[in-house]
């Protein structure tokens, strides 16, 4: 028997994967909505909440998440998640997972009470991330303090960068793979192979759509910050005047 979990901002293509793993025999609990999301959401949106207690901002972009790796983890948040993951936790199916994009926030917890599950790190170009709305646009939604700003754009590009940060500070668990919603998109059967070898079953193959990638070329609006330079380099993104 084998656990998954995606790790992905909102409007990264998680879908994508959560579909692929469902048609694909993974029971992802139930029930889920449109976008593959496991229902209801409001256990896990209170979790976040009770984790970002104990996350410290310094200012900027820049915040401290180094208690999470160490304190005792309170067990409101265990029953919160537990209670989330009810479906899932109580499924007998061989292998079984969940997706929702609101784990990203609570990833440093989820993964020190599931240690050995396979975490999929979803990735796509914040330019294309940060085009439409997103429940956690606002982090303060989810009691997280951020530098105040009216541009849209820019709350959601800082949310983005949260997030990446985020799980970048956490220790790495044993089973992990990256991925970017690019490679899955243009070159899917690469990518399929990737993931089948990590996760150890036969995936289907969904319908894709190439005109997802790179939406930001032509949309109006700004989709560019500076301070997203660092992980775009990392993951290969196209970085203006470059």
């Amino acid at each position: 028997m084998s656990m998954i979990t995606i790790i992905g901002r909102g409007h990264s293509g998680t879908r994508a994967i959560s579909r692929t793993l469902w048609e694909s025999g993974v029971f992802m609990g139930a029930p889920l909505n449109q976008s593959s999301d496991l229902l209801p959401p409001e256990d896990m949106y209170d979790a976040c909440r009770v984790l970002a207690r104990f996350v410290q901002w310094k200012g900027d972009l820049d915040w401290d998440w180094s208690a999470l790796h160490t304190m005792e983890i309170p067990t409101e948040f265990t029953d919160l998640i537990h209670r989330y993951l009810k479906s899932v936790l109580e499924s007998t199916a061989e292998h079984k997972g969940w997706k929702i994009p609101e784990t990203t926030l609570v990833y440093p917890w989820v993964q020190r009470l599931f240690p050995d599950i396979k975490y999929i790190f979803w990735i796509r170009n914040p330019r294309d991330c940060i085009l439409n709305r997103h429940k956690t646009d606002d982090l303060h939604d989810f009691g997280i303090d951020y530098p105040a700003t009216e541009d849209l754009r820019r709350q959601r590009a800082i949310s983005w960068w949260y997030q990446y940060k985020l799980v970048q500070a956490t220790p790495q668990p044993a089973n992990w793979i990256e991925v970017r919603f690019e490679d899955f998109v243009l070159k899917q059967d690469e990518t399929l192979a990737r993931l089948e070898d990590f996760l150890g079953i036969k995936l289907v193959k969904i319908p894709v759509n190439p005109e997802a990638v790179d939406r930001w070329k032509t949309a109006d609006g700004e989709s560019y910050y500076d301070f997203l330079a660092p992980a775009m380099r990392k993951y290969g993104y196209e970085i203006p005047g470059n």
